[in-house]
């Protein structure tokens, strides 16, 4: 039996949404419910995909099944599609099974030409509405179908309406729209260099693939990547018959929503327009109103709607955003679809249906968006100014919130400007290590390179502030203190604005308005900690950020990046003599100042964490990060160290490596320089030991975790100085502090080695930001000025350092869990990386076994959502 393509409304139910996608699936089921549904089929979202893989042709035996069901639908409405004395009209609109609301496109009114909409005029006796529903088909169909823009026909209806002295489109009469109707048709002929179609099976077949086209239009490509929606899965298109809201003053069209979609108020919410069609409301061309005033013009209508309103909302136990028609006092049902809301609205939404009892508290877990939850956490703009602010630029939301400030090209002048009282925005080419404490005091950062794993991305997501990354629209002039985009020039302490949840920067001022913790949150994240069984830790290095992670629920910290602690401007001064000691002696004296440093830190870090578990990495980056970059003072850092510049240059040049990321870092480092571990083991269990002894009740264990593992050699050899060290510090304290050591699997052969590896580990963190590079061979910090080709010519769908990929990363965590688990069965298992705070990603790691994700602690709660989700809809024991 061959492949069926094509189902009427009648055919299908709210469950084939995958295949008819949600608006379909959705018109089918307010079918089967009896509710009034034009008549109408669907094209499914197997046909879409068929369309791209024979090369963006509708198969024969596709256009043959699509006419097929023309005629069905011609004998349920009683019209046939092109006859003059009783035609019939329909709509062509996109549906993917994931909502999409307004990415893709709508052709309304198809099957009118010069004769058809002769007999329309006669049929309803009403000339004004035929050839005003004409002049929008030529319009809408030029638009989408040939790509001409809109602008130019809305230009013909604005000297139209100046040369009549009117000023709404429904004061035009029957002989404008007739002017209109032979305007558009010479522009659609100026543009295109043929006539306008009339044959309605040519304007039909046209108009299919104009919406699978639209799968991948720019907006459509770039909402899907926003969403985690894969390009495989393709549009359904939806062909219904059309209903009239523009045939006169008992008509209209309107969007309306169950709840407010703002604030999750239990009250209907929406708007309309008399005498309009749906595209009418979209386009904000006529002032729509309230959907209360409805009640007064048309109160049968009104109380119809509310009813069906209702129960819709019942059927699918969730608030529906519904649009409609009414022709000539008949209501018609369009669409239904679970509305999309404010993270605000969404908890309120979720937490009230609990206590109608229309759901359950899982069901209600399942309801909100993780995602959402990181805007909710951060500043906002406010968003009467947002409207009206000056767009400069778009890149990498890479960390989110809004931010406003002066623009500032280093942190020196940052720490300077925060100092005088200012507010500012750290603009750089990229952020290094050393630029930490002016990041820590800037509203907000905006980087030239680096993806969303890059220093600036991951360090301002720890702190919770605003980053944008890998804006390759601006050139940074750094010795005239200013950058240019498009011609325009911004100078250091000029305002801009940052919105890290969308990527795009602002110029001036815009205000923000302030996140807070509601009830509704409380209980929502009580409900979700209560079913989920993955752990949710925090990587944190400092008092501030662990206490922040606390206050959000992280359940310990999963990583301690110790090189962290090192950048500040009194601290790296140790490191560098350490690095440029040329004895024994003089190194021990520096790793002795580095010794008391990290002690204290670790203390801190435990008392913020108050018991919980804390996995403390020991350093990991290359050394050269520890020392000046090109251009940098030599001589005044020369003089403090107390060298010459020509021995600092010197060691800055032996440091060079031409692939650090590859090279002298990580476990290495202990092998190379023992002292290192030995004094970070050292300091770990002496800060241990002070807190346990101040805190009785806290028993928690340090765990000690060795980074970049390649060999069990390597782990067995630096297991041993850290045991040596450890056993040393309890002997002397007379302690029995427990302690575990791990390592950090990033490297595709520790992973395939796991079992091996196991024999020496207590437990496993996979830091998949180096997985996924070690993986792929990508750079995380210049993969982003290459990756946009990739998503265009769909050979990612997503960014591989923002969710995990499954297909290859994951199968490598996937055999590492088992074959650790295999030799040490209650092997303790997470993540570190940034995918630690990715939905999905969270819940790849629910599946495989985890026993914890770890994240930057504005994203604990996301993980802490995500997690309960992934429990609820795939169980475990």
């Amino acid at each position: 039996m061959s492949k069926k393509y094509v189902y009427l409304f009648s055919e299908g139910n709210g469950s084939m949404r995958e295949l008819l996608g949600g608006k379909g699936a959705n018109l089918a089921e307010m079918t089967s419910l009896g509710m009034p549904v034009p008549h109408g089929f669907t094209v499914t979202t197997e046909a879409c995909t068929r369309y791209y893989e024979d090369g963006k042709t509708i198969a024969p035996e596709i256009e043959a099944e699509i006419f097929e069901f023309v005629s069905k639908l011609e004998a349920l409405a009683g019209k046939k599609l092109g006859d003059k004395e009783n035609p019939l009209l329909v709509s062509v609109r996109s549906g993917a099974r994931a909502s999409m609301p307004g990415m893709m496109d709508t052709i309304l009114n198809l099957g009118l030409n010069d004769e058809v909409v002769e007999g329309i005029a006669k049929l309803t006796q009403n000339p004004r509405f035929a050839y005003d529903t004409y002049r929008r088909f030529i319009q809408m169909f030029a638009d989408v179908v040939a790509e001409v823009p809109k602008e130019y026909f809305e230009r013909a209806i604005d000297l139209m309406k100046q040369k009549k002295g009117v000023k709404q489109d429904t004061e035009l009469d029957a002989d404008d729209m007739k002017q209109l109707v032979e305007q558009f048709k010479a522009l659609y002929k100026g543009h295109i260099g043929r006539d306008f179609p009339t044959e309605p099976k040519v304007q039909l077949m046209e108009s299919v693939k104009a919406v699978f086209r639209s799968w991948d239009n720019p907006r459509a490509i770039y909402y899907r990547r926003q969403n985690g929606i894969p390009s495989s899965w393709g549009t359904a298109v939806t062909v219904q018959m059309m209903v009239f809201g523009n045939m006169g003053n008992d008509c209209g069209t309107g969007v309306a929503f169950t709840r407010n979609p703002a604030t999750g108020e239990k009250k209907f919410f929406g708007e309309f327009l008399v005498n309009a069609q749906g595209e009418d409301v979209v386009a904000g061309i006529r002032t729509p109103q309230s959907i209360d005033e409805l009640k007064q013009l048309m109160p049968e209508v009104y109380d119809q709607f509310l009813e069906i309103a209702t129960r819709l909302e019942r059927h699918y136990k969730d608030m529906q955003d519904m649009e409609f028609t009414i022709e000539r006092g008949k209501l018609f049902m369009l669409q239904t679809r679970n509305g999309k809301r404010t993270a605000q609205a969404a908890m309120k939404i979720a937490c009230d249906l609990v206590d109608e009892g229309l759901i359950t508290e899982e069901q209600a877990v399942l309801l909100v968006d993780p995602s959402q939850l990181d805007a909710f956490l951060h500043d906002q703009f406010n968003p009467a100014e947002l409207k009206r602010a000056k767009i400069l630029a778009t890149a990498l939301p890479a960390s989110p919130g809004a931010a406003c400030g002066q623009v500032v090209f280093d942190a020196e002048t940052a720490k300077e400007w925060v100092a005088e009282g200012k507010k500012v925005i750290l603009v750089r080419l990229e952020t290094s290590p050393e630029d930490i404490e002016g990041m820590h005091i800037s509203e907000g950062i905006l980087t030239v390179r680096g993806g969303m794993t890059s220093h600036a991305a991951v360090v301002a997501r720890g702190m919770g502030i605003c980053c944008i990354s890998s804006c390759g629209d601006i050139t940074i002039r750094e010795g005239e203190h200013c950058f240019e985009v498009d011609g325009l020039i911004v100078n250091e302490g000029d305002y801009i604005s940052l919105d890290g949840s969308t990527g795009r920067v602002y110029l001036g001022k815009i205000s923000t308005v302030g996140a807070g913790l509601s009830g509704d949150y409380s209980r929502l994240m009580g409900w979700a900690d209560k079913f989920r069984k993955l752990q949710v830790r925090a990587n944190a290095e400092t008092p501030a950020d662990a206490a922040q992670a606390y206050k959000f629920g992280a359940e310990g910290i999963g990583l301690v990046r110790t090189e962290h602690m090192f950048f500040d401007e009194q601290k790296i001064k140790a490191v560098r003599e350490m690095i440029l000691a040329k004895t024994q002696t003089q190194r021990q004296k520096a790793v002795d100042k580095m010794h008391v440093m990290q002690r204290e830190d670790f203390i801190k870090v435990f008392e913020a964490m108050q018991g919980q578990p804390v996995t403390i990495r020991l350093i990991d980056p290359p050394l050269h990060e520890f020392l000046p970059k090109e251009g940098e003072n030599l001589e005044a850092l020369a003089a403090e160290l107390e060298t010459t510049p020509a021995a600092l240059e010197k060691a800055i040049v032996e440091l060079h490596e031409v692939n650090p990321m590859m090279g002298h870092r990580g476990c290495r480092l202990a092998v190379s320089y023992p002292e290192i571990a030995k004094m970070q083991t050292e300091a770990i269990i002496e800060a241990a030991i002070t807190v346990t002894e101040a805190h009785k009740d806290w028993r928690f264990v340090p765990e000690i975790m060795v980074p970049l593992i390649t060999d069990l050699k390597e782990l067995k050899y630096i297991k041993g100085i850290i045991v040596a060290a450890a056993e040393a510090v309890l002997k002397a304290h007379d302690s029995d502090l427990k302690y575990m050591i791990g390592t950090m699997v990033e490297t595709p052969r520790a992973a395939l080695l796991a079992d091996e590896i196991a024999t020496e580990a207590d437990f496993y963190s996979f830091g998949t930001n180096d997985l996924t590079q070690m993986t792929f061979g990508l750079s995380r910090d210049d993969a982003a000025s290459y990756l946009g080709s990739y998503y265009d010519k769909k050979i990612f769908d997503f960014d591989p350092f923002a969710t995990l990929d499954l297909r290859g990363v994951g199968q490598l965590i996937e055999r590492a869990t088992e074959l650790g688990r295999s030799v040490k069965p209650n092997l303790k298992l997470g993540i570190c990386g940034e995918h630690g705070g990715d939905p999905a990603s969270v819940e790849f790691c629910h599946k495989v076994g985890l026993n914890y994700v770890s994240c930057s602690p504005y994203r604990v709660p996301i993980a802490r959502l995500a997690a309960a989700q992934a429990a609820i809809k795939f169980p475990r024991d």
